[in-house]
């Protein structure tokens, strides 16, 4: 058994069959619950019974729970107060987030029975105080559906039976100092605002906000210190109370009118769009492509050729990406990018900021134009983005199911090694990759290393992205070495090479015809490519994740001269030397080049050693995503 459900009771008739039905209506069966009941004088116990829950005795909450934890056969205990209500698909998105952030103890967030404006703020603001401080001060508002291990629990000892009030923060902090605490995202639960209406928004206040400051002091609070009870009278809603309530929310519920028109006004255009999609014989699927290199490109022309008969795509994209994808499929539009700048194969960041800054009012307008009234025309089911930047921003502005695919995000994503003096590049491409793609649905990762998983990040990883044609291919040991370089600042690295006079070097990336002693320049012809890389005996490259891929594919040992700054190359070009596929060095040297092709057996060895894979296993993995989150727009 995955759950068992604890519910401590006491004259609860009236609110309890309204939990134990959000219950039974989940779509989610291998639970059990246990009712905790104080001895109640009502229908609570027999109302439990026939509901099939198991019935331990009671008392004060923190007894009640470890009583029903104590004959609870689940993997993970879910505590829940006896007024609430589960919110569709509660259990399973509380278990589903609760395993992939490998935690220990967390609660869920709180919705309120309750229309009023006034209920949803407070509600709202105390699930935002409580992930706020979620890791200075772990805290919980109510036992509004706290889960935790059984195994911890137990370790633990439990809710602290001396406590009468807070024994649920005070239980939370005990567990988060052993394991791993969050806030639950995805899970919310109703609760009920009889507390609320009895004892008025200012006792409320006074009462919890007291607790919470002795909670930050290290102290605990009585129960007796803030006239709380346990039992929940009616009767005590004087009249005073109900006038000093109605005029401290007078001022609100006359904004609730012009927050309602403006609900159902978005509401009725959802619903116009949602009957659109139903429609269409095709889920529509925008997919947007960084422009920076040519690897973000050639695996966007890859996916979409495998999905464009199941599914509508759209691919927007910019320079010598689009001009690639455009001549290879229907509906590319072109937005606004901007690439990084090299200077003698070194990142020049002033450059690339100015460049930037340059181009960007225009970027925007061009992005704006074809993204996000395209986005508006069409309402996308999803939109899949390759470090992209501008499909986060229409993802946030539309809720569009956003879905992340590439090899950058193994740098935020996973436990990478790298080269410990490249500690500040390190960081700076962290920083600038989270604020390219924010918050997506899942990162699908494309990788031809294989890192750890980062803890509490929803990623998974799959082999590189190969072009179909190269899959076709035979390799075979010719007598010349590919040089790939994209950047044209690599000249004066190219040409060093020269010295050897003894070895033939084909060079791609300088959009030239030319021969040069033992250089062949060549323009990039894919089918020329194809065979010349074929029949290669090595390459030499920056750190483009692409290339590396296929040389790798294709077992060519591999001598990466990342460029100066790009952390991304370096990083590629590290797990080069430190797979045995080849060499990593910072700067170009004829005799380092020279040694490296003494050693290609040695190369040759550790790559052929390396599995052959195919695209099927990304794909398949899109397309389930694709459906999955296009069901919940």
């Amino acid at each position: 058994m995955i759950v068992s459900i604890i519910i401590p009771t006491y004259n609860e008739e009236e609110y309890l069959p309204i939990l134990l039905e959000s219950i039974k209506e989940q779509d989610f069966d291998d639970y059990e619950i246990i009712v905790a009941d104080a001895n109640s004088t009502d229908r609570t116990r027999e109302i439990a019974e026939e509901y099939g829950c198991v019935i331990v005795e009671g008392g004060l909450p923190a007894a009640g729970r470890n009583n029903g934890a104590r004959v609870a056969k689940g993997e993970y205990l879910i505590f829940l107060d006896s007024d609430l209500k589960l919110t569709e698909d509660y259990l399973r998105n509380v278990i589903y987030e609760f395993r992939m952030e490998n935690l220990g103890i967390a609660i869920t967030q709180m919705k309120p029975m309750s229309d009023k404006v006034e209920d949803k703020i407070y509600h709202e603001f105390a699930n935002y105080f409580m992930i706020s401080v979620e890791k200075i001060k772990p805290h919980g508002a109510g036992c509004y559906g706290i889960i935790a291990r059984k195994e911890l629990h137990d370790e633990c000892g439990g809710f602290d039976e001396t406590l009468t009030f807070g024994e649920d923060t005070d239980y939370i902090e005990r567990l988060a100092k052993k394991e791993r605490f969050k806030v639950l995202r995805n899970a919310k639960v109703y609760v009920s605002t009889r507390r609320l209406e009895e004892e008025g928004i200012q006792t409320l206040i006074m009462q919890y906000g007291r607790s919470t400051v002795n909670d930050f002091l290290g102290k605990r609070t009585d129960a007796s210190e803030l006239n709380y009870t346990f039992d929940h009278n009616h009767e005590k809603l004087t009249e005073s109370k109900l006038s000093r309530l109605e005029k401290s929310s007078e001022r609100i519920n006359n904004i609730k009118g012009r927050y309602d028109s403006s609900i159902q006004t978005i509401n009725s255009a959802r619903s116009r769009m949602k009957s659109n999609k139903t429609q269409r014989d095709k889920k529509i699927v925008f997919y947007c492509v960084c422009s920076e290199g040519m690897g973000h490109a050639i695996r966007t022309g890859v996916i979409v050729d495998r999905i464009k008969e199941m599914y509508d795509v759209y691919i927007f994209s910019s320079d010598r990406a689009y001009e690639y994808l455009n001549s290879k499929f229907d509906n590319v539009y072109e937005i606004g990018g901007f690439n990084t700048v090299y200077i003698n194969n070194k990142v020049n960041n002033l450059k690339t900021l100015a460049d930037a800054l340059r181009r960007n009012p225009t970027n925007m307008k061009t992005g704006y134009e074809k993204l996000y009234k395209k986005a508006r025309q069409l309402s996308p089911d999803v939109i899949v983005t390759d470090f992209e930047i501008y499909a986060t921003m229409v993802s946030k502005l539309l809720n569009i199911p956003l879905i992340s695919l590439d090899n950058i995000h193994m740098i935020t994503q996973t436990k990478i090694d790298y080269p410990k003096n490249h500690y500040v590049e390190m960081l700076k491409a962290k920083g600038v990759i989270k604020t390219y793609v924010v918050k997506p649905k899942v990162h699908i990762l494309t990788s031809f290393f294989y890192p750890r998983v980062r803890p509490g990040k929803h990623a998974v990883i799959y082999p590189p992205i190969i072009r179909e044609d190269i899959l076709k291919l035979t390799p075979t040991e010719g007598d010349h070495v590919i040089v790939y370089q994209t950047s044209k600042e690599s000249g004066k690295l190219v040409r060093k090479l020269k010295s050897l006079k003894n070895e033939k070097f084909i060079v791609y990336g300088f959009n030239k015809d030319e021969t040069d002693g033992n250089l062949t320049y060549k323009q990039f012809n894919e089918d020329v490519f194809y065979d010349d890389l074929a029949s290669s005996k090595a390459v030499i490259c920056n750190g483009g994740f692409t290339f590396i891929s296929e040389a790798i594919h294709l077992k060519k040992p591999i001598y990466s001269v990342p460029a100066i700054g790009n952390f991304e190359q370096t990083l590629n070009g590290f797990y080069v030397e430190k797979l045995g596929y080849g060499e990593y060095h910072e700067v170009m040297s004829a005799k380092r080049v020279f040694n490296f092709l003494e050693n290609l057996p040695k190369y040759q060895q550790k790559l052929a050693k390396v599995k052959k894979t195919n695209n099927d296993g990304i794909i398949n993995e899109l397309i389930y995503r694709i459906e999955k989150y296009s069901k919940l727009h």
